[in-house]
């Protein structure tokens, strides 16, 4: 039995309508898309080191929820929510070789990206201090060291998305 066009654009259509009816039904929300507590539509970050891959990530995905970001724990007027206070008591990009060639030369190294942190609102600590770790692997060639840099620093940002984005899923689940 041969389908004609019309019935060869019905099928992709309905298979998306289908797919969508499951994925909605089930509870699916798109990364990133979960909203968060009111509790924590005023944030400040507070952290030794501001200007690192996480904190500005951190920040960034903050700003894109609708999070304000404060520079005080103190609300500018009785009306005004509760500053929360997002600690981030460690945020470190750790490197260390992983493989060498025969030659006692680095083939492969190691990456890790180490943050803990806690969340406290309307002075009660609602995250206790967590750690999250995220790793990877990077081949190494010599040759070509001024890519591998860029290699690096662009492993660096995507590791401290995905922390960011764990710390925000824990953070959209406190009701």
């Amino acid at each position: 039995m041969a389908c004609g066009p019309r019935e060869a654009q019905f099928i992709p259509r309905a298979a998306l309508v289908v797919c969508l009816a499951l994925t909605g039904g089930c509870g699916f929300v798109l990364q990133g898309a979960a909203p968060l507590p009111r509790e924590v539509s005023v944030v400040r970050i507070d952290t030794a080191e501001p200007r690192t891959a996480f904190a500005d990530a951190l920040q960034r995905r903050l700003r894109a929820a609708g999070v304000t970001l404060a520079t005080s724990a103190v609300p500018t007027s009785p009306d005004a929510p509760s500053t929360a206070v997002l600690r981030i008591e460690r945020d470190e990009f750790l490197e260390r070789v992983a493989a060498l060639s025969a030659r006692n030369v680095p083939r492969e190294y190691e990456y890790t990206y180490v943050v803990h942190w806690s969340l406290e609102s309307a002075g009660v600590r609602r995250v206790e201090t967590s750690e999250l770790t995220a790793s990877r692997n990077l081949t190494f060639d010599e040759r070509r060291v001024l890519a591998k840099q860029r290699e690096r620093e662009q492993l660096r940002e995507a590791l401290a998305e995905e922390l960011v984005g764990v710390v925000l899923q824990r953070i959209s689940g406190l009701r």
